[in-house]
């Protein structure tokens, strides 16, 4: 069982802090006599406002996962004492009841190593970043959890290219108005997902736009719950560009080698370069791949024949995807490579 580490002794505090750690299922240890004894191996360390000020005497070693907690809104010596200590942040209660009960609901839940995230975006209309970021998905998703996130709510659906659309789950529609920190593990279960896949788009039918806190809190509860987080880029929408961007270990341009693709693509790098790690994945037949990676500066991930009998497998459920085997699954591969090293 994770343990929560509280240092408190105000008695109105400590009884809706052990409330929240036992809502959480995590183990309460009291350390208002000897905090240091269980400060090195608490999962989770809570320290109450009225003794900071006397623990950051003692000097305790800095770590993570450190809180301080107020009980109502929180006076400038609450912050100065949450520096001291190594706190991440001041915690004001009731007010942020929610977020500390979403933080705690993490607990024991942490990656082994944190996600990575890859956007997929087409250098030109057609080229088909879609096809390819849900093939990603497909292959991540046999070593561990792993996660598509659709940014166009004019697109296919995410879940039906992946044959997921009757599958039960929330979607992009009841998440617009997302405020305050989503709890990883129940945002991975939440979603509609077969074994470790799941995906995040918009039900049939719904075009709202995103909200970039929402879309911001979502991509940060997908890095928390998942190994690897897909995000399916649209051309156009500069919030969910800009948002992937800040996080991305890579954005994959898929191009068509064609010169009108060449020419699109060359502008759509105008605006990525110097932004985040760039690859390219060239998909059909023309233009030597290699020509198109130097025309763009971008480095050749992979050359990517057209797969054959993609429609049939998606009309059949099993996604683009439909074994180990093919120039999307090997292109798929060759992406994940690229995004672990």
């Amino acid at each position: 069982m994770t343990c929560v580490l509280v240092v408190t002794r105000d008695p109105v505090l400590l009884d809706e802090l052990a409330r929240l750690v036992a809502a959480a299922g995590a183990s309460l240890v009291d350390g208002g006599d000897d905090p240091l004894r269980t400060w090195p191996s608490a999962t989770l360390v809570l320290v109450g406002a009225d003794l900071a000020p006397a623990l950051a005497e003692l000097g305790p070693p800095r770590r993570s996962h450190v809180y301080v907690v107020a009980a109502g809104p929180a006076a400038d010596k609450d912050f100065r004492a949450a520096l001291a200590v190594g706190a991440e942040r001041v915690v004001e209660l009731p007010a942020a009841t929610a977020w500390l009960s979403a933080l705690m609901a993490d607990l024991g839940d942490e990656r082994p190593h944190p996600g990575r995230l890859v956007g997929v975006i087409g250098g030109s209309g057609g080229a088909g970043a879609t096809t390819l970021a849900c093939a990603v998905a497909q292959v991540a998703a046999r070593a561990g959890p792993a996660v598509v996130v659709d940014t166009d709510p004019l697109g296919p659906g995410l879940d039906r290219v992946l044959g997921l659309d009757a599958e039960p789950g929330v979607r992009w529609e009841a998440l617009d108005a997302t405020s305050g920190r989503l709890g990883a593990r129940a945002f991975r279960e939440a979603l509609p997902r077969r074994d470790a896949l799941g995906v995040l788009t918009w039900s049939a039918g719904t075009t709202t736009e995103l909200a970039p806190p929402a879309l911001r809190e979502c991509l940060s509860a997908a890095l928390r719950g998942h190994d690897l987080v897909v995000v399916d880029l649209p051309r156009s929408t500069e919030p969910a560009l800009e948002e992937t961007l800040l996080r991305a270990d890579l954005v994959v341009l898929v191009a068509r080698p064609a010169v009108a693709s060449v020419a699109a693509t060359t502008r759509l790098v105008g605006r990525l370069a110097g932004r985040a790690r760039l690859g390219l994945v060239t998909r059909g037949a023309g233009l030597d791949p290699e020509d198109l990676s130097a025309l763009t500066g971008v480095p050749l991930l992979a050359a990517m024949r057209d797969q054959r009998r993609l429609a049939e497998s998606v009309d059949l459920g099993l996604g683009p995807l439909r074994g180990r085997r093919g120039p999307l699954a090997r292109a798929a591969g060759r992406v994940l490579v690229e995004v672990a090293s």
